[in-house]
């Protein structure tokens, strides 16, 4: 083995692979399957759930999706009972999305299994050196994500 520090695009080239891999496996591991939306209808609605209530325009702007693709997706929403609208109190013109009791709860189950799933494989497959390693990797994760480059 080298002792040759590994090339900045050779780590992020792993390290890209490596979330994409496990983002698979946690989006398998979620409960949804026996539930009819898809990932889009759920990310649209988890941020709903997170950043309160928004109008069609502002979800579409958000998603990167067309005004048109996000109408599709709140009828969805709408139709299983996870989203209402109102009026807009500072624009009577405007309907405001928000997630309902249901939508939050759904919102909130997705997550915990995830977590759930990963502690278990985490604690089952890993030694202790292992998931200090894995911490460590976590706070250096959220550093480069903090990161103002």
């Amino acid at each position: 083995m080298s002792s040759e520090p590994v090339s900045p695009e050779d780590t992020a080239a792993q390290l890209m692979r490596a979330m994409t891999r496990l983002r698979a496996r946690l989006r398998r591991e979620a409960p949804i399957d026996d539930l009819p939306w898809n990932w889009s209808h759920l990310t649209t609605l988890h941020r709903i759930v997170k950043d309160g209530p928004a109008t069609a325009t502002e979800l579409a702007q958000a998603e990167h999706v067309r005004r048109q693709s996000m109408a599709e997706t709140l009828a969805a929403l709408r139709t299983g009972g996870l989203v209402s609208t109102a009026k807009d109190p500072n624009d009577g013109r405007k309907s405001l999305v928000s997630a309902t009791p249901a939508g939050q709860a759904l919102c909130e189950r997705i997550p915990a299994a995830r977590e759930a799933w990963l502690s278990d494989v985490i604690g089952s497959t890993l030694r202790g050196s292992e998931r200090r390693t894995l911490d460590r990797a976590a706070e250096i994760m959220n550093r480069l994500a903090d990161s103002e480059i």
